[in-house]
This record gives C-alpha cells, sequence and structure tokens, in this order.
C-alpha cells in the first residue's frame, strides 16, 4: 500500500508539473503566432514601396517599355492653348483707309500738313474722313478751362465720377487725391491724364453736362463742322472729327499761352500725399532737339489708332500737323520725322502738294 501511495502520488507531481510547464509555455506561442502574423503585411508594405523605385529604374534591356505609357498619359490630358483675342480694328481700318497710298508711306490712314500763316495745304491724305479722336479731345477741354479763367490754385479732389468706366484705365491719381487746377490742367495736355481732364470738366461752372455743351459750342463756333464731343477725356470713340477741323483747333489753341505752355512740357512733377510722382511728355519728340514744337496732343485708343497733332517750325515755316489712325505704337512720330524730312528737302518757296484720299468720309455712328 505504501509503494501504490508513492507511485500514485509521483503521477499527480508529474501532472502538475506538466500542467505548470503548459501554462508558461502558451504566453510565448501566442506572442509568437502574433509575430508571424505580422510578417506578411511588413512585406507586403516593403514591396509597396519598393515598386515605384524598380519602374523608375528598370532593368537592363527594358528601359523603353515606360514610355508607350508615359506617352498614353500625355494623350489622355493635352495641355489646353491659351486663347488669343485678335486685334481690335480701327475705325479707319473697318473703312479701309490705309488701303489708300502716298508718296510719303504715312503710316496713318489720315494727315494733313498746312502752312500756319498762308492757310495752304501742303499735304493731304484722307482729310475730309470723320473718326475718333481719342485724346486729342483733351486740346478742346484744356482751351476751354484757361480760356475760363477759372483759379488755377483752387483745390480740385478726384472722386470716383472721374474713374474711367469706358475702358477702364488706369491712373495714378487715385480717388480722394486732391491737386491744383492748374496741376490737373497739366497732367491733362502733357501726360493725357484721363481722371485729370474729367475732374476739370466736372467742376467747370455748370458741371460735366454744361462743359460738355461748351466745347461743342466752342467747335461751333470755330466752324469745326465735323466735330462732335460727348466727354472731356476722349475715352469715348463718340468724340469724333477730321484732319480740317483738328487743324482749325490747333491753329487756335497754339495763340492760348498756357495750352502752349502745358502741352510742351518735357516733365512734372506733383507731390500726392507722402509720394512724389513724375509724369513724363506723351510725345518724346518735344525733348528732341531737332524740333521746334510749339503745341502738341497726342491721342490713343483701339477705335482711333494712334494719333498726333502739332504745331512746329520746320525750315522757317510754320507748320501745323495733323496725324490720324497711324498703326503702330512710334509710327505717327515716325509720320512726323518724314514730313518734316520732306518739308527740309524742298526748294525755298516751293509749293508742293501731296494728296490722296481726298473723298468725304463719315465714321460709322
Amino acid at each position: 500500500m505504501p509503494a501504490r501511495l508513492t507511485l500514485a502520488s509521483r503521477v499527480i507531481q508529474f501532472a502538475a508539473l506538466a500542467a505548470l510547464t503548459a501554462a508558461l509555455a502558451a504566453p510565448n506561442a501566442q506572442a509568437a503566432q502574433r509575430k508571424q502574423a505580422k510578417k506578411p503585411v511588413a512585406t507586403a508594405s516593403a514591396k509597396r514601396a519598393t515598386a515605384p523605385s524598380a519602374a523608375r529604374a528598370p532593368r537592363k534591356g527594358k528601359g523603353t517599355a515606360s514610355a508607350p505609357r508615359v506617352a498614353a498619359r500625355s494623350a489622355r490630358a493635352p495641355v489646353r492653348a491659351a486663347a488669343v483675342e485678335p486685334p481690335r480694328l480701327s475705325f479707319g481700318q473697318i473703312a479701309g483707309l490705309h488701303n489708300v497710298s502716298d508718296p510719303l508711306d504715312l503710316k496713318s490712314s489720315v494727315a494733313l500738313v498746312m502752312d500756319q500763316d498762308t492757310k495752304e495745304v501742303l499735304l493731304s491724305k484722307n482729310d475730309r474722313a470723320v473718326l475718333p479722336i481719342a485724346s486729342l479731345t483733351k486740346l478742346m477741354t484744356g482751351l476751354l478751362i484757361s480760356e475760363a479763367k477759372l483759379p488755377m490754385d483752387e483745390p480740385i479732389t478726384i472722386t470716383q465720377d472721374d474713374v474711367d468706366t469706358e475702358k477702364h484705365s488706369g491712373s495714378r491719381l487715385r480717388v480722394g487725391t486732391t491737386l491744383s487746377r492748374g496741376e490737373l490742367l497739366h497732367l491733362a495736355l502733357m501726360s493725357s491724364e484721363n481722371r485729370a481732364a474729367h475732374a476739370l470738366g466736372r467742376t467747370y461752372p455748370g458741371g460735366l453736362e454744361a462743359f460738355v455743351e461748351r466745347m461743342n459750342a466752342k467747335a461751333r463756333l470755330l466752324g469745326m463742322t465735323d466735330t462732335r464731343y460727348v466727354e472731356p477725356t476722349g475715352l469715348s470713340s463718340q468724340n469724333q472729327s477730321s484732319a480740317h477741323d483738328l487743324a482749325t483747333l490747333v491753329n487756335v489753341a497754339h495763340g492760348d499761352a498756357l495750352v502752349r505752355e502745358l502741352s510742351t512740357s518735357p516733365g512734372h512733377e506733383v507731390a500726392v500725399g507722402n509720394r512724389v510722382l513724375q509724369y513724363n511728355n506723351t510725345n518724346r519728340l518735344v525733348k528732341s532737339p531737332s524740333w521746334d514744337i510749339g503745341l502738341q496732343k497726342t491721342g490713343y485708343i483701339s477705335e482711333a489708332g494712334r494719333c498726333l497733332v502739332m504745331q512746329a517750325q520746320v525750315s522757317g515755316r510754320k507748320l501745323i500737323m495733323v496725324f490720324l489712325d497711324s498703326a503702330g505704337k512710334f509710327s505717327r512720330l515716325g509720320d512726323a520725322e518724314r514730313v518734316r524730312s520732306w518739308v527740309e528737302a524742298m526748294p525755298q518757296a516751293a509749293s508742293s502738294v501731296l494728296t490722296a484720299g481726298t473723298q468725304p468720309l463719315l465714321s460709322r455712328p
């Protein structure tokens, strides 16, 4: 009996030891299973990470395999070409005025050169055409402001009403800027400042409407039967005239000392708050020592092309020059240079006359 009990006790001890061993081994087995389960995920991530590298560095002999795929992607997503708006034609281009040739090969479709003293016409090209005149309008604006004898030191403030809603052109004269009437007149005639010109008309006695009426009344008084004004800047294409009418205006405006001085000023500085703004003449010929210019005005809107009127002394003769609807940024100045060279080459007291396209032509309404 004691032997049997001893054997049973040993069996129980072995069983207990085996159970304890199994219990201790279970956590390690579970940890190994979790570790083994994570291996495929890590391997897949590694494969995904290395896949782009393999694509970027193809094996030798297979480097061209990716080219068709790149081309296919480019074909699916073509690059869009930027839309290019065609240039807007001037009224003169639409009417075919540039098809008229002249001996000097002028780039302006309308031209008139006249002796100021004798009124002899030396050159004319489409001189009866009625076209938009752009900022040549400001010559009438400046003449009326000067003739009105308004206080030139009176401060005038730029308002929202002076902002261009016709062509949406910019200006360095911000809303709220205050300058004297004299400074605004200077900028309008010399640098063709639109807000300055509009403010001058707006502050005219009776307001803007009265000023425009006065512009048209002055034109009628001077016999400018082809001329019409609707505002004082020239931004509207409804401001229209002919070369003959503009020659008349240049002749009268040249008699005003203030208009002469301001229109031919090379440059001018104005103090605006803490800033000092430098303005320059829109006609670079006023700075040329080879020119003797007594009055000038430039103009441009797309409907009018490049325009220029001048009074200048050439070879001892006082000339009035009108160039309208010139194609090219500097072509109107080039036309003036051609005319000056032609006049200088004339024999003294000669009366050569160049004429082209003299039939009257009215622009579209």
